[in-house]
């Protein structure tokens, strides 16, 4: 009985700081690569814009607008005139959160696209990184949203739905709309708008916690390899 209760608390003990360890190098995981994941996050943001709006096209941070959780980046040319937005958006699809990157000219008519973020299925879902571009079957490039009707073709619009994943051509499509409807909202010739961005960034963090954890998956399982030698070898009862 004595022996049967010395293994019991040695597992328990054992587990218990397991547990505590992993929690302490999550943690500790995190603050170290906070903000270089926020560096990164905010380079490809700044790629993505540029990626999707017109050549030579000059940004203007301090008219910068959020309208229903969009953040619209309006875009001028040398002589102050307003030639497009490219606007961020999200939207739930199969796997998770998909956040895209739209740009309009100054007509509402698609330059391109950045999908920022997705959690598709592989090899399905995850096909809206090309799917929609010009030249593609679901080519929207040069398509204006509000005369044209950009949801898939089971639900009567004019748009190839990925296929086997209609369900993440609709959230894209809709992530695109939501795009365009904030975009036709914003007024680049009113006074500036101050930009909370910390709203549109905490949406969803998924991503992030899931680039973490993978981290100190290797750690962890070294930690867990110690604890069963632990278990394996208790203690000798005096």
């Amino acid at each position: 009985m004595k022996r049967l209760e010395s293994n019991f608390i040695n597992m328990v003990v054992s587990t218990t700081l397991v547990a505590l360890l992993a929690a302490g190098i999550l943690g500790f995981v995190n603050d170290k690569t906070k903000e270089t994941i926020a560096d990164a996050k905010k380079q490809k943001q700044e790629q993505a814009i540029k990626a999707v709006l017109p050549e030579n096209a000059m940004l203007d941070a301090a008219k910068v607008q959020v309208i229903n959780n969009c953040t619209i980046n309006p875009a001028f040319d040398a002589d102050g005139n307003f030639v497009g937005a490219a606007v961020e958006s999200n939207e739930n699809g199969f796997g998770g959160n998909v956040k895209v990157m739209t740009g309009f000219d100054a007509e509402g008519n698609i330059i391109d696209y950045v999908v920022l973020e997705q959690a598709e299925t592989p090899g399905l879902g995850v096909k809206m990184l090309e799917w929609f571009k010009k030249g593609n079957k679901g080519d929207i490039v040069g398509k204006n949203p509000e005369t044209n009707n950009l949801t898939v073709s089971k639900d009567g619009g004019e748009v190839d739905a990925i296929t086997a994943a209609t369900i993440s051509s609709r959230a894209f499509l809709s992530a695109v709309n939501a795009a365009f409807a904030a975009y036709k909202q914003a007024n680049f010739a009113g006074a500036p708008v101050e930009v909370v961005a910390e709203e549109t960034e905490a949406i969803n963090d998924s991503t992030d916690l899931a680039e973490v954890v993978e981290e100190v998956v290797e750690v962890a399982t070294e930690v867990a390899k110690e604890a069963k030698v632990t278990l394996n070898n208790p203690v000798p009862n005096k």
